[in-house]
């Protein structure tokens, strides 16, 4: 198992993410020196906003529970080995439908789950910021797509995206930065399916390189992308805006856990305690920034209650943890006549984003879902086989013989906020000390609804590509949801801006600002996100606001 059992990044200095063995100066701060910004958790939100911040002059620590990795001598291509890149400490899950909690939906570790994510980089549906003006379901959003296009495209150019000439959904764009990469046969099987039936596809747009940048190669296409890229083409958050945030001056704390943000007697924040090197420290900050997604930050708020706030901070409403969602993920598989061979490249390469732009009365639900060609290895697929399938012993090995013969599909669906879905804290404590999170999640009728119509649209592109044997199976995917943004400070657990309603100095950024779920993957929106709230952050400090 992939660990690292000392901070790396200590004494002036933090690991080169492209030189083996190597070091870059880092600037460092002492405790008792009031930082600017301190950031809990470095990845989509936290890392892309330290980087915003730190280039604008502030001065800024950032905290992450995990390692610092270096991913030319940690990451290799061994799926048992890469286990450490996710947060697999204790939680409790229930309700209805529980969560799986681990691989698929939370990273540990500088650059955060962009470290083993699939890099899949979609906009999100224009309309789905006013989804309950314009589409009459869900909830609005207190920005508009216009406001977030031109962030879409800042963290577009940052991460060098590798995408279509023309993308056939949302709004004509500008090009992406760097071209397409070639579709494998995975992707082309959800190709020709779509076309039989008549639905437009695309070559997805992927945030791993498809030519060279500085010292990152291109795509090898080894396949290994839901762990950690042993080359850099994968264009995470730990190797574009970490480097830029420590060459703009910014600190990076790994293995730092964060237990409790500190608060003074005049209701503002005034910095937070964590564990680092086997004790409990306090650093002093003007302003906390909370990104540890969907879990840890309601976790975060809640454990750092305190007189003045016995609910939590930013909870005077009772609404941090509410409203959690998850993407949906049923899968459907089948046998093709043909060789596949679906590990090879980027595990998934094509789209179709027909059922998300289809408002028509042919959909008994309310939402969207698209759908992605899949590429699962090799022991990761013989686990599922065994139980999704029952598959053991003999008949399990014969099943694996027709692995290379494999082609599956995979929604990301769009489930309803509701607010008895929820993030709580339990009893029972975690081995700093600190209650551990609870998490409730049901469908609505509604989310199973959008399932099952997934299904039927999933087996007829695969029925058309000529895929037999056809069988589902059932999975979720990215966390939103927790501490929703909004413009009612009755409704919400901060502003338009990520800013608490009651604390002027506590901020969130990370997916857990969505109010809705949409039917995409998230990380590009939280990453425009997070660049806006840097710029915004910027404009009020030059205004006198902050």
């Amino acid at each position: 198992m992939l660990e690292v059992a000392e901070p790396r990044a200590v004494a002036g200095r933090a690991p080169d993410v492209f030189r083996e063995g190597k070091w870059v100066p880092m600037r460092t701060y002492d405790d008792n020196e009031e930082v600017d910004f301190a950031i809990v958790g470095t990845g989509a939100g936290g890392g892309t906003l330290a980087c915003k911040l730190a280039e604008a002059g502030f001065s800024v620590i950032a905290f992450d529970a995990g390692p610092f990795w270096r991913p030319l001598e940690d990451f290799v291509s061994d799926e048992r080995d890469q286990g450490g890149l996710y947060w697999t400490d204790e939680r409790i899950t229930g309700g209805a439908d529980p969560i799986e909690l681990g691989s698929n939906n939370s990273g540990r570790g500088v650059g955060g789950s962009t470290v083993h994510y699939t890099m899949i980089a979609l906009r999100w549906r224009p309309e789905w910021f006013q989804c309950r003006s314009k589409l009459g379901y869900g909830r609005d959003w207190p920005i508009s797509f216009d406001e977030l296009e031109p962030f879409y495209e800042e963290a577009e150019e940052a991460l060098k995206i590798s995408g279509p000439i023309s993308y056939p959904w949302s709004r004509r764009r500008k090009r992406y930065p760097y071209r397409a990469h070639p579709v494998n046969a995975a992707g082309l099987v959800l190709a020709r399916g779509c076309e039989a039936i008549g639905v437009q596809w695309s070559p997805l747009p992927l945030a791993t390189l498809s030519a060279p940048r500085g010292m990152a190669h291109p795509c090898v296409y080894r396949g290994f992308c839901a762990y950690g890229c042993s080359t850099n083409a994968k264009q995470s958050v730990l190797v574009t805006f970490i480097p830029r945030a420590l060459n703009a001056g910014a600190e990076v704390r790994d293995l730092a856990m964060v237990g409790k943000i500190e608060m003074g007697k005049d209701g503002k924040a005034t910095g937070l305690t964590y564990h680092r090197g086997g004790a409990w420290r306090r650093q002093k900050a003007k302003h906390v920034v909370v990104a540890g997604y969907a879990i840890e930050t309601p976790r975060l708020l809640l454990n750092s209650k305190c007189d003045q706030f016995r609910d939590g901070l930013a909870n005077e409403n009772g609404l941090v943890g509410t409203h959690l969602m998850t993407h949906s993920g049923p899968g459907v598989w089948g046998i093709m006549d043909e060789e596949v061979r679906c590990y090879k490249a980027p595990p998934c390469m094509a789209v179709t984003e027909h059922w998300n732009y289809d408002d028509s009365d042919k959909k008994d639900f309310r939402g969207g879902y698209a759908f992605m060609s899949q590429g699962p290895l090799p022991v990761g697929w013989a686990e599922a086989q065994a139980i999704n399938r029952g598959m053991w012993g003999m008949k399990l090995r014969q099943e694996m013989t027709r692995y290379n013969h494999v082609a599956g599909l995979r929604i990301v669906g769009e489930t309803e906020p509701q607010r008895h879905n929820r993030v709580e804290v339990a009893d029972e404590k975690d081995q700093y000390g600190l209650p551990i999170p609870r998490v409730t999640f049901s469908y609505s009728e509604n989310d199973r609804r959008l399932i099952e119509h997934s299904k039927g649209s999933m087996r007829a592109v695969l029925e058309g590509a000529g895929a037999k044997e056809l069988w589902t199976d059932h999975d979720t995917s990215h966390l939103m949801g927790g501490c929703r943004m909004g413009d009612d400070p009755d409704d919400s657990v901060v502003d338009r801006d990520g800013r608490s309603w009651s604390i002027p100095n506590l901020w969130v950024c990370d997916g857990s600002l969505f109010p809705t779920s949409g039917g995409v993957n998230p990380s590009l929106t939280i990453q425009a996100l997070a660049c806006r709230m840097g710029d915004r952050i910027s404009g009020m400090a030059k205004r006198g606001e902050l």
